[in-house]
């Protein structure tokens, strides 16, 4: 792994707490019921509150913050989201627990756009791809390996604990960042109306229907794997089975960072890998008719459901937006998209349906984000190694030099 590389580690171990957080909440409902005298839809709006706060501070606290130093920001987001979690650990009554969610969610929205833009200025062009990978395998990794320790933890000593364990992540990877990040800037921030003019141009609207698209099929469904296991295969217990989802996303995740640094067109790469999606998704219902099968569906879709965000966000930092705006949007595009896809399977199975046939509904949405990639336009402009690069480093500036600047160029 070279310096840069190294240097994003950091990133990535904060992002694994973030990661973390962003699902365990799903596996602690029951235990927060009771504890606080909720029912179980009620305590499912702490995991609302968390997705709706990141999706709206993701655009928007950028926007106020990007004048200060980027580790600034990062530390701060980062040192936020872990006394939320602290606060939601202690939490005694419901409002109260709300009220830290929503601030822990905050602190995440504004730490995931900051670290992508930022990785991606801590290492050279041709590396773009595997920085962004190594985020987003932070992030998969929080799910995959940290959900489980959560829930593992929970089950022997209440959700407080698996709160606690992410407070703990948390704070660990703050200091990593405080101590171990160079000095990387933004330019001078724009408005937060300029950022959100980039919603006026088609090719960033498009890209970020893409993602929404994809995580209303990819992220809602996983809401409700469970009763699609049960009602597939019959099985009752999901872990080992979450399990392989997380293991196909941690290697699609990194996997996906090398081949878009190599093969180049991430905007094909997008869009393989939805089609890939959609045929998980497609054989899903039918896999689990023969033992063991079912989980060959489960790994490809773990794998190309994280890989997609890596080629998405190598799009949006080519897109000329100003301080990382539309890398702020699609991570808002992403939990906007987790939820409304939780909420349409919920309504679907409120309404009667089998939820055998729930990934077939997700995979309709995989085909309209396949339809979007063929109205967008694609630049014929490359950069090296053929991925798209519409900006040039200034003649005689090194890579060094263009970090320690203090510019990050989205």
């Amino acid at each position: 792994m070279t310096r840069s590389l190294r240097r994003v580690s950091v990133l990535a171990f904060g992002a694994f707490a973030t990661g973390m957080d962003a699902y365990v909440m799903a596996g602690l409902l029951d235990g927060i019921g009771r504890e606080l005298e909720v029912s179980t839809s009620q305590a499912g709006q702490c995991v609302t509150v968390f997705t709706v706060c990141y999706a709206v501070s993701a655009p928007m606290l950028s926007a106020v913050l990007a004048r200060l130093p980027t580790r600034t920001v990062l530390v701060a987001a980062l040192l936020v989201f872990t006394l939320a979690n602290a606060g939601s650990a202690l939490a005694g009554t419901y409002p109260f627990l709300l009220a830290c969610r929503a601030v822990a969610g905050a602190g995440a929205g504004l730490f995931s756009p900051t670290a992508a833009t930022a990785a991606a200025a801590l290492v050279p062009d041709g590396q773009r791809g595997r920085a962004l990978a190594l985020v987003l395998g932070g992030m998969s990794g929080g799910t995959v390996l940290g959900v489980p320790l959560g829930l593992l933890l929970a089950d022997g000593q209440g959700w407080r604990a698996a709160l606690w364990l992410v407070t703990g992540v948390g704070a660990l990877a703050c200091l990593a960042l405080a101590t171990g990040l160079p000095r990387v800037q933004a330019r001078p921030a724009p408005s937060l109306r300029t950022r959100l003019a980039g919603l006026t141009h088609a090719r960033i609207v498009l890209v970020i229907g893409m993602t929404l698209l994809q995580t209303v099929a990819s992220l809602g469904l996983y809401t409700y794997l469970q009763p699609v296991l049960h009602a597939t295969a019959g099985i009752e217990n999901p872990t080992g089975y979450l399990w392989v989802w997380g293991l196909g996303g941690v290697c699609g995740s990194l996997i996906a960072g090398t081949l878009a640094d190599r093969a180049g067109h991430p905007a094909r790469l997008s869009a393989l890998l939805l089609a890939l999606l959609g045929l998980s998704l497609v054989t899903l219902p039918w896999a689990g008719t023969i033992p063991g099968l079912v989980l060959l569906p489960l790994l490809l879709w773990g794998a190309v459901g994280w890989a997609f965000v890596v080629p998405q966000q190598h799009r949006l930092i080519a897109a000329d937006a100003p301080g990382g705006a539309a890398v702020a949007l699609n991570s808002s595009a992403t939990y906007l998209g987790g939820s409304a896809g939780s909420a349409l399977g919920g309504l679907a199975l409120a309404t009667g349906m089998d939820a055998r046939w729930l990934p077939l509904g997700a995979a309709a949405a995989t085909a309209a984000g396949l339809l979007l990639y063929l109205l967008a336009p694609h630049r014929a402009t490359t950069g090296p190694r053929g991925h798209d690069s519409p900006t040039t480093p200034t003649k005689g500036t090194s890579h060094e030099d263009r970090c320690e600047s203090s510019e990050l160029r989205p």
